[in-house]
């Protein structure tokens, strides 16, 4: 079967390999018919090899999917062939260690995450445990199910934290990717009473997208200073929560002028270039700084509740659907702005 494989470290070893299919299912396995992904921008990094975290290789890549169950092992009971599920991104996790028996096993350290130390999605068919697979709502189709992963991302960020936004907060996200989008939709399920969405030149159509879908406001960085536009609202002293999906480091300078003291930084974005600034704003505002990575299986019972409900509008995300074949393009639109995110249909 064919996949979509990075084969080496260095720009664009990205192609289309003949790989061989998963053998039978182990007793608490299943075998998934993949028949969306979505291209996240760990992928692109990936592609341009610019990432900052740890993967194998040759590696199938992709991580947010959803399919068909082919086939099930001898002890699976979730699941029955011809369901319809959407799949975590923890394809191992160790199960002993005080992060997996507490159910934070997002953090188990020897999480194997599909698309990175596990091969992916951008493939006919998955391996994958019974425990990571949630049914996919009545209604909801295969593209919408695949983006069920990014919006995990942000909810966990944004809900599931010890600190976490508030109804009636004033919220600035920086970055107008697939996260800094996904993170508006939850923050307006939230209740957050002013939205800003940051984004740069590239991010034109995607800044049309955020007001689509209900910034109170979008800026373009390039051409207009954000920090004095949050500054003039309200009482002056600056956002109740700023969330970093940029991926660039010295946007965490920017979130420390633009929040209010005692307020909150959540950081998702990765950023791998070192700070070249001073900390101490965190101190003299007392401020939150926290990070937040990946999702545990309640985010996505959740999400895709809120999904089945009706309530997160992901139509305008979606930008193109590409045949594994043209994945090329896929990935060359997301990367242009083009599209929020682009899905590949299997």
């Amino acid at each position: 079967m064919q996949a979509l494989v990075k084969y080496d470290s260095r720009p664009d070893a990205v192609e289309l390999r003949d790989i061989a299919k998963p053998p039978d299912p182990g007793p608490n396995d299943v075998i998934l018919e993949v028949k969306a992904a979505g291209v996240c921008g760990s992928d692109l990094h990936m592609w341009q090899e610019n990432h900052s975290w740890e993967i194998s290789l040759p590696l199938v890549l992709g991580h947010e999917f959803c399919g068909l169950v082919a086939a099930v092992g001898t002890d699976v009971t979730k699941v029955r062939p011809g369901d319809r599920v959407a799949c975590e991104t923890a394809a191992q996790i160790c199960n002993q260690c005080s992060y997996c028996l507490g159910g934070a096993y997002n953090l188990c350290p020897g999480r194997l995450g599909y698309g990175a130390l596990a091969d992916g999605a951008f493939t006919r068919f998955v391996t994958a445990r019974q425990e990571i697979l949630h049914a996919i709502p009545e209604g909801v189709p295969f593209a919408h199910a695949a983006l069920t992963e990014p919006v995990c991302v942000a909810y966990n960020a944004l809900v599931e934290k010890t600190a976490i936004m508030k109804p009636g907060d004033t919220v600035v996200i920086q970055g107008a990717g697939t996260i800094g989008i996904m993170a508006l939709l939850v923050t307006r399920l939230r209740g957050a009473s002013e939205i800003i969405v940051l984004g740069t030149d590239v991010d034109e159509h995607r800044l049309g997208v955020a007001a689509e879908l209900g910034a109170s406001r979008t800026i373009n960085i390039q051409q207009e200073d954000p920090v004095d536009y949050v500054l003039s609202r309200g009482d002056g002293f600056g956002a109740d929560l700023v969330v970093d999906c940029s991926g660039v480091s010295v946007a965490l300078e920017q979130a420390m002028a633009m929040v209010r003291p005692n307020g909150l930084i959540t950081k998702i974005g990765w950023g791998p270039q070192p700070l070249g600034f001073n900390l101490d704003p965190l101190v003299g505002k007392a401020v939150t700084l926290q990070g937040s990575f990946s999702h545990t299986y309640n985010t996505w019972e959740r999400v895709l509740g809120l999904m089945g409900s009706g309530q997160l509008n992901l139509d305008p995300v979606i930008g193109g659907q590409y045949p594994l074949t043209d994945w090329h393009s896929a990935f060359e639109h997301m990367e242009s702005g083009r599209n929020v995110k682009s899905v590949l249909v299997l």
